[in-house]
């Protein structure tokens, strides 16, 4: 499983069972919470009858008018006020919920438990001492209960709260307030639905927020992912190494980390490839010096002594040569960026090019024309006229005697073409890696590959770019440098 994958599940598995245990503790709580505040004010409102019905109980008019206005027994006030508030029109606007009955019943026991007061009349005379809010009342303690009308039928419930009726300070009866439940179940109902909707939607906010992390995440990782591709192999000077990813927290230290092992593995790798293809390029000099040196302390006619004089001077150039574009290539590699201070012309590096390889070209017998004018731009001198040297240098190892070198500028771009023998199409590709070199046209491989390594390495700095093209015949190199 992918991670983006596993990290959504996961998410998605932690925020579910929460949300799933939050709601069920929310939902399963309003119930209960709001028969608690209900039961609260029915304490408060079955002490105050009782207080308003003490008097009527203690000297028996309750009980006496207890049969109703038809028995010829006057009535108590306590029975006619219960009366009236039992046939008072109420229409009150509750929280969005119109509430257009009053719900009470309200009986009264006596000391044995009998009941001589019910404001429906449905228990008078009925024996409630063992009801339990009877019973406990009785008893000095808290007395209440809930019970439903029909047992199987939740929605039926009554909640019954008693208080003591003193008198004297004893005990003379019990009166009890009475509430259908179902007259706060609307309440509850909203509540949860409520709840349930916030839940939801705390939910799918989550969710979004889970999905946006693991977006963030996983888009961070495939970054780290990208970037660690790219830097694998160790470099070999034809591409700067990628920038690091700006990734915030830990993954930013990450990739820092990242760069510094790959700082540490590609200096390795980069002095153990210099090291293998330095020695390979040493071995074929120094042997040829090594065995001319030990024919030269033979007996030798002048002649052979000349000529391995001369093979002695030629490899030592040969290795004084790779030396030198050895440190300019370290030089190169060590910077960051060309030195643009001032705009540069293409023809005034060209021009000095040329003149630094006239000696050279006309030993060898070669021509070099220049053609063009060329554009300016915030270049460096001194690394363009390095290019286009090693480029013209070249050109002339590769071209015949009575051949001509021709240095074209155009715009932003200079090229140098030459006339040998080119090079296979397998072999462009490799062009300007380090001690990679096809076969002069004498059939020697005498060069090291570092001219075109140095000239890729100047463009780099430059941001420019080196294009290579067989000809018909010859090879042509192109530079095209970044505009100003």
């Amino acid at each position: 499983m992918r991670l983006g994958l596993r990290l959504l599940f996961a998410f998605f598995l932690i925020n579910g069972i929460a949300a799933f245990f939050v709601l069920r503790v929310f939902t399963a709580e309003i119930k209960p919470s709001v028969r608690e505040v209900m039961e609260d004010m029915m304490v408060d409102t079955a002490n105050i009858l009782a207080e308003l019905a003490s008097d009527d109980l203690a000297s028996g008019r309750l009980a006496a008018s207890a049969a109703g206005p038809g028995s010829g027994a006057p009535e108590s006030a306590f029975a006619r006020h219960v009366r009236a508030y039992a046939n008072r029109p109420i229409d009150a606007a509750i929280w969005g919920f119109s509430k257009q009955s009053l719900d009470f019943r309200i009986y009264v026991t006596d000391a044995t438990g009998r009941v001589v007061f019910d404001s429906e009349h449905k228990a008078l005379g009925q024996d409630y001492s063992q009801w339990r809010d009877v019973a406990r009342t009785l008893r000095g303690e808290y007395g209440a209960r809930a019970s439903r009308d029909v047992q199987q039928d939740d929605t039926t419930g009554v909640m019954y709260v008693a208080a003591p009726i003193l008198a004297n300070g004893q005990i003379a009866g019990v009166l009890t307030v009475a509430k259908p439940t179902r007259t706060v179940q609307r309440f509850i109902d909203r509540a949860e639905r409520k709840v349930l909707k916030g839940g939801l939607l705390l939910l799918a906010l989550s969710a979004l927020v889970g999905v946006a992390v693991t977006v963030w995440t996983v888009w961070h990782v495939r970054r780290l992912r990208d970037y660690a591709l790219s830097v694998q192999g160790p470099s070999d000077g034809a591409a700067p190494p990628p920038p690091v990813p700006q990734v915030p927290g830990e993954l930013g230290d990450l990739a820092r980390a990242m760069d510094h092992m790959r700082g540490r593995l590609e200096g390795r790798d980069y002095i153990e490839g210099y090291v293998r293809a330095l020695t390979h390029e040493l071995k074929s000099p120094v042997a040829a010096i090594r065995g001319a040196g030990e024919l030269l302390q033979d007996e030798l006619p002048a002649a052979d002594r000349q000529q391995f004089a001369t093979q002695v001077v030629e490899q030592s150039e040969r290795l004084q040569r790779l030396i030198d574009r050895l440190l300019e290539l370290s030089k190169l590699e060590q910077r960051q960026h060309a030195d643009t201070a001032a705009p540069v012309a293409l023809r005034d590096c060209a021009e000095r090019a040329v003149r630094q390889a006239q000696a050279r070209a006309r030993q060898r017998g070669v021509a070099l024309a220049l053609a063009g004018d060329g554009a300016s731009g915030p270049w460096e001198a001194e690394l363009v006229t390095l290019a286009i040297g090693n480029l013209i240098d070249n050109a002339i190892d590769f071209s015949p005697e009575g051949g001509t070198v021709r240095v074209e500028l155009a715009g932003p771009a200079v090229a140098v073409q030459d006339q040998g023998p080119g090079v296979p199409d397998y072999a462009l590709p490799r062009l300007g890696e380090r001690f990679f070199t096809t076969a002069r046209p004498d059939g020697t491989r005498s060069g090291s590959g570092l001219g075109l390594a140095i000239v890729r390495r100047v463009m780099q700095l430059h941001g420019g770019s080196m294009a290579v093209q067989s000809g018909s015949p010859g090879l042509r190199v192109e530079l095209r440098f970044a505009p100003a």
